[in-house]
């Protein structure tokens, strides 16, 4: 698929963070939208950040509330998009949800541990599950899955866990793989792609609390303030043990600032990369200069990717601060 013009693109969590820099993208070059997130409000801007600039005659960009790691929710998202994009085919399907929590087993609860696992892997499966018959009625297809870093690396650092996020983009890589070849014996003009970003400046860390809590406050719960401290302290951080919960909230607002504000790439840029992917067929796309070193370290090493050693070269060069 070497252009987007006159396409009909989906795209999951189209909110805020790369889902909005895709669709904003893909409308500045023409293609339809029809995008789903969970808070209808970061979608409306969505919207108005794609038509700041006065969209062709009949380009259509739709939003869609839909939870997707519900089936029904997918479900009713694509019949609403078939409806009001007047389609019964898309051309592009970005499963680009995603939340992080719920990292042990020991000290998250279960809930908190599928909610993250459920959105993460559930979503891209049922994703491909439900438009997948759209996608087969087009001339040209493409899905693009995204997963992480963490899809080849299942850590963030030596002080945190970290499984039901990286259990579900190690899933994302592999069940994207297995696709290539039965979409090759099946439906051979769908393309399939994985991402694999790095470190990307988003909304995950504020959104996936808002997700995980279910109350949309931007403030940890009282549970979550004890959580974060006892992380903190595990992390060496100087006195957090004595730290009040007001200066919790605080560190806890500016750990959302700074993964947003002080990424190496920003969500536009990896839009971007994913978007020029796509163009030339690549069925792997790494985004970011950490992605590709991290990968290079893992591939050239995989017996000390979970040593401490490991993780301080790495975080050193590649200017990580997210353990």
């Amino acid at each position: 698929m070497k252009e987007f013009a006159g396409k009909i693109a989906v795209i999951t969590g189209g909110g805020t963070g790369m889902g909005r820099e895709l669709a904003r993208q893909l409308v500045a070059e023409g293609c339809n939208v029809a995008m789903c997130d969970v808070s209808e409000a970061t979608m409306a801007e969505t919207r108005r950040l794609c038509e700041v600039e006065k969209l062709p005659q009949g380009l259509r960009v739709t939003t869609h509330v839909a939870d997707v790691s519900i089936e029904d929710h997918l479900k009713r998202f694509r019949d609403e998009l078939a409806e009001q994009q007047k389609t019964d085919k898309i051309h592009l399907l970005f499963n680009n949800a995603g939340i992080g929590g719920g990292g042990s087993l020991f000290t998250n609860t279960r809930e908190q541990w599928e909610r993250t696992f459920n959105i993460c892997w559930g979503g891209v499966y049922l994703g491909v599950r439900t438009f997948l018959p759209m996608l087969v009625k087009a001339d040209e297809a493409h899905i693009i899955n995204t997963a992480s870093v963490n899809g080849f690396w299942a850590s963030i650092g030596m002080n945190q866990a970290h499984t039901a996020y990286s259990s579900a983009k190690f899933a994302v890589k592999g069940f994207s793989e297995a696709l290539i070849n039965d979409l090759r014996l099946h439906a051979p003009h769908v393309k399939c792609s994985v991402v694999m970003p790095g470190h990307i400046g988003t909304s995950i860390v504020s959104n996936s609390r808002k997700v995980q809590s279910g109350d949309g406050s931007e403030r940890l719960n009282a549970e979550e303030v004890v959580l974060t401290r006892k992380r903190m302290v595990a992390a060496g951080v100087p006195d957090a043990d004595k730290k009040s919960d007001e200066e919790i909230q605080a560190a806890f607002a500016e750990r959302a600032r700074t993964f947003l504000e002080e990424a190496p790439t920003t969500a536009a840029q990896a839009a971007r990369i994913i978007l020029d992917g796509v163009k030339a067929e690549r069925w792997r796309i790494l985004v970011g200069e950490d992605a590709k070193l991290l990968d290079e370290r893992v591939r050239a090493a995989p017996e000390q990717a979970y040593d401490r050693a490991f993780y301080e070269s790495f975080t050193q060069e590649a200017g990580w601060r997210l353990g």
